[in-house]
């Protein structure tokens, strides 16, 4: 369970600095326009931070944490979840700069897809916790 409580601090140090590097990057920058380092910030801090202190919680209650797959659930989740951050977080710097890859979108789908195969991956080792 200690993993999932790291887990959950890493994320929210790093949801806090994604918050604070988007702000002071664009300002730095005299950067007015879009861009999607907008959404970093509360990406890392609910699919990271909240989620997984509330598998911490799911952990306490109903073991989640002990079931056979655990481990590989959490390798999985957390590779979707930096996948992720990192298609974002550079295409959100390439924004700003002016510029932009076409491929990026399609890798933060990715890890978008591993993060909801994670979802449904831990609901099946919660239902057979529960019962």
């Amino acid at each position: 369970m200690k993993k999932l409580y790291y887990a959950s601090f890493f994320y929210a140090i790093l949801g806090l600095l994604a918050g604070i590097s988007y702000r002071e990057i664009t300002k730095h920058s005299d950067f007015t326009g879009d861009t999607i380092l907008v959404a970093l910030h509360t990406h890392i801090l609910v699919l990271g931070f909240l989620f997984f202190l509330i598998t911490l919680i799911l952990g306490k209650l109903f073991q989640v944490h002990e079931a056979k797959s655990f481990n590989a659930w959490y390798i999985v989740y957390n590779l979707g979840l930096l996948i992720t951050i990192g298609a974002m977080a550079t295409r959100g710097m390439l924004q700003i700069n002016g510029t932009d890859i076409s491929f990026l979108p399609h890798i933060a789908g990715l890890g978008h897809t591993i993060l909801g195969a994670g979802f449904v991956w831990l609901l099946i080792l919660l239902g057979k916790r529960v019962k």
